[in-house]
C-alpha cells in the first residue's frame, strides 16, 4: 500500500510518499480501505513542531526526538471494511465505516488496521466519505469541550475561530443545544457562520474584545487568539473559558472570582463518532468542507492547512 510518511519535522515538504506492505488483521480487528481522510490540526502541529504557547519544551520528548514518533499521520478516515480478523463482530467486508484513530493516527495511508471495538462506526449511506471525514477531528473535540463544560441550554456562548473545522462544528452543537451564540471571525466568513447558526457575528478586525460590553456564560477559543487571563472579565459569575487551542498558561491558569478555564486534551470517544454521525444524518449539524485533494496531492493539502486560511476541513480523497 501507498502511505505518505513525515521523515522529519517542518514544512510539507518533509511529507514523503513509500510503499508499504499493507498490514492483515488479527484477532479482533478491521482492515479499512482508506476513501478519505483529512489534514488537521493536529497533523500540522505534529508535522511542524509548532506548538501552543509554553508546550514546545515537551514537544520532542512526547512526538518524537528527530522525527514524528508516528510518522503516518492523518487522525480520522471513512472508507470500507476491506478484511475481518477472526472474532469479529458487527462488522463485514464491504461495510461503509467512519474511524476516529485520534492521536494514533496512521490515516495518510491507503489501509489502516482497526480494533472493531474501538472507534470505527458504521456509515449510513447517507453520507459520502468525504462529508463523513471532515467529522471525528472537530466534532469530537467540540463535544468533549461542550461535555466538560456542562453547556446548558439558554446560556451564551462567544466563539473565537468559529469557521475551523472545530469551530464550525461546535458553533453548529451549541445552537442545537440550544445556546444563544456570538462569533468573532473575519469579515469573510462572517456569512459561513450565520448560516450555521451564529445568533450574531463580529468582525475581530473592528471589533475590540476586551472593551465588549457583553457578558458570556462561556467563551470558546478554538485557534489561540486570547487566554483565560485577558478575556476572564468578559465571562459571567460561573462562566467558563474553552481554551481549546489553549498554552501551558491556561492549563494551570487557577479560578478566577468564580470563572475558571478548561484545556487539554479532548476525549476521544466511540460514543461522541455515533453521536456526530447521527447529528450529520438528521440535517442537525454539517461538515464544512474548505477543499478535497487527491492523496498524490498531500503537500498540497497541507500547504493549505499552513495558510491558516481555511475554512472547516481540509479533506484528502483517495
Amino acid at each position: 500500500m501507498k502511505a505518505w510518511i513525515a521523515k522529519g519535522y517542518g514544512g510539507p515538504e518533509v511529507l514523503e510518499l513509500i510503499e508499504r506492505e499493507t498490514p492483515r488483521p488479527g484477532r479482533g480487528e478491521v482492515l479499512v480501505r482508506i476513501r478519505a481522510t483529512t489534514v488537521s490540526a493536529g497533523d500540522w502541529r505534529v508535522r511542524s513542531l509548532i506548538l501552543p504557547p509554553g508546550m514546545g519544551v515537551f514537544g520532542r520528548p512526547a512526538l518524537g526526538l528527530f522525527r514524528p514518533r508516528k510518522g503516518v499521520l492523518g487522525t480520522d478516515f471513512a472508507g470500507e471494511v476491506a478484511a475481518l480478523g477472526d472474532g469479529v463482530k458487527g462488522f463485514k467486508v464491504g461495510d461503509r465505516v467512519l474511524g476516529f484513530p485520534g492521536g494514533e493516527m496512521g490515516c495518510h495511508a491507503e489501509f489502516r488496521l482497526m480494533p472493531a471495538d474501538g472507534r470505527i462506526v458504521r456509515l449510513p449511506e447517507a453520507l459520502s466519505f468525504t462529508e463523513a471525514a471532515a467529522l471525528p477531528f472537530g466534532g469530537s473535540t467540540a463535544l468533549s469541550y461542550m461535555r466538560r463544560a456542562e453547556t446548558r441550554p439558554g446560556e451564551t456562548m462567544l466563539i473565537i475561530g468559529a469557521s475551523g473545522a472545530v469551530g464550525s462544528l461546535l458553533l453548529q452543537l451549541a445552537v442545537d443545544g440550544g445556546l444563544a451564540t456570538t462569533t468573532l471571525t473575519s469579515a469573510g466568513n462572517r456569512d459561513l457562520v450565520a448560516g450555521l447558526g451564529a445568533s450574531r457575528t463580529l468582525d475581530y478586525a473592528q471589533t475590540d474584545l476586551a472593551a465588549l460590553p457583553d457578558r458570556f456564560d462561556i467563551i470558546a477559543d478554538c485557534v489561540g487568539a486570547t487566554s483565560f487571563k485577558t478575556t476572564r472579565h468578559l465571562l459571567k459569575d460561573g462562566g467558563r473559558f474553552l481554551a481549546i487551542a489553549g498554552g501551558i498558561g491556561d492549563m494551570i491558569a487557577r479560578p478566577w472570582q468564580g470563572r475558571r478555564a478548561i484545556s487539554g486534551p479532548a476525549d476521544e470517544r466511540r460514543e461522541d463518532l455515533e453521536t456526530l454521525v447521527g447529528l450529520a444524518v438528521g440535517g442537525r449539524i454539517r461538515p464544512v468542507i474548505d477543499s478535497v485533494f487527491a492523496f498524490a496531492q498531500m503537500r498540497e493539502a497541507h500547504a493549505r492547512v499552513d495558510s491558516g486560511r481555511k475554512r472547516g476541513a481540509v479533506v484528502i480523497s483517495l
